[in-house]
């Protein structure tokens, strides 16, 4: 008889047992690098979180004798379903030790709660949305993630695949050393100085003043440059207010450009200090003086991670993305910025994939979406 058994997450008590997981997880694992804790809970719907305004979650805990041994949440994203017009659910902060009993048990949890919403399709991980952390790791293992990626063992392929989930799509990491930005090819500069000359393109970093408005400008932005993107969802007003409120002592403005057209901005580039070795050593803590470990000497930090380059529709295909991201390299060379990654590219991202490629960046990591369901991709075969 088996002594696992899966809960739905009810009380403070099995909250903090959902949050602390990781911890009895990954603590002999030297790349594992700690969430923000008090994100984390608000990305889960424990604490108040914009998402959750328009969506629903229901997280559930594996025990085995009482003890947690797994955990997963189940999603409703409201605007994805009304956007695709399908009845899809999410997963998201899938943790599990390497026994597919447990899998089991939290993916049928999960089913089970999406079916009484209607949703018989899934796809994951989303945490909880393609708008923040998602995807799971499947190559890449040797190193830790940069800031707002994930991480996960081996083994959690495995056990995904052995429920039945089929590969979606897949997101890439590439690495490249900042030189690279100078050494484009020809062909690339001529595009930088022929699409700055065509649109009388000015470029400039986002402003101190006000910053948290420009935060929200660049977030609009990213929602029209995105709009065609595979699984994207838009952020909700309420979202973008999070989100900026959330990003905007994190940003630092020299390693951001924004091109604007006629005094409108057109596109933008969201680059992100690599808060990772500092998150680790505070554990995740922000508070009392976790925030201050994190921000002092901000540039001492040399890795960058290049989140998106955005360019609203209207003006895709005309090279702006590669006219916004050489703005950076007088400013990444007087901050003395040595690595960057661009992360996450899309499979189906056939330009930007080439672009990277194109100019030296290698490709590292690669993480996946999967579905699940009866217009599941394997479904979809037979």
């Amino acid at each position: 008889m088996s002594n696992i058994s899966v809960v739905a997450v009810q009380t403070s008590r099995e909250q903090k047992q959902f949050l602390k997981l990781p911890w009895k997880l990954y603590k002999d694992d030297p790349h594992w690098i700690p969430p923000l804790r008090q994100n984390q809970k608000e990305l889960v719907g424990f604490a108040k979180h914009a998402f959750y305004e328009h969506s629903l979650g229901q997280a559930f805990l594996a025990l085995r004798d009482g003890e947690p041994v797994g955990r997963i949440h189940a999603i409703l994203n409201n605007v994805h379903i009304e956007r695709y017009k399908e009845r899809r659910g999410f997963f998201g902060f899938f943790e599990s030790i390497d026994d597919s009993e447990v899998a089991t048990g939290l993916f049928d949890a999960t089913r089970g709660w999406l079916a009484e919403h209607d949703c018989h399709d899934i796809r994951g991980p989303a945490n909880p949305s393609m708008n923040y952390e998602c995807g799971l790791l499947v190559e890449g293992f040797d190193s830790s993630p940069l800031f707002m990626m994930t991480y996960n063992p081996p083994y959690y392929a495995d056990l995904i695949e052995g429920y039945g989930f089929r590969k979606a799509q897949d997101l890439y990491a590439f690495w490249g050393h900042f030189d690279m930005l100078e050494k484009l090819d020809k062909k690339l500069a001529f595009v930088v100085e022929e699409a700055t000359r065509r649109f009388n393109v000015k470029l400039r970093r986002m402003s101190k003043k006000n910053f948290e408005q420009e935060v929200r400008m660049y977030l609009n932005v990213y929602n029209q440059s995105m709009d065609g993107t595979w699984g994207f969802t838009p952020l909700s007003e309420a979202e973008i207010d999070h989100m900026a409120a959330s990003l905007k002592h994190l940003i630092a403005p020299e390693m951001t450009s924004i091109a604007e057209v006629d005094g409108r901005p057109v596109a933008a580039a969201f680059t992100l200090l690599d808060y990772n070795p500092r998150i680790k050593k505070i554990d995740g803590k922000l508070f009392p003086f976790g925030i201050i470990r994190l921000l002092w000497n901000r540039r001492a930090i040399k890795t960058i991670r290049l989140i998106a380059t955005t360019v609203i529709p209207e003006y895709q295909r005309w090279g702006l993305g590669v006219v916004i991201l050489s703005r950076l390299v007088p400013e990444a060379i007087d901050w003395g910025i040595q690595e960057g990654e661009f992360s996450w590219v899309l499979e189906s991202n056939h330009l930007s994939f080439a672009t990277l490629k194109r100019g030296g960046a290698k490709l590292t990591k690669t993480y996946r979406l999967y579905d699940y369901g009866p217009n599941s991709p394997e479904a979809a075969a037979s």
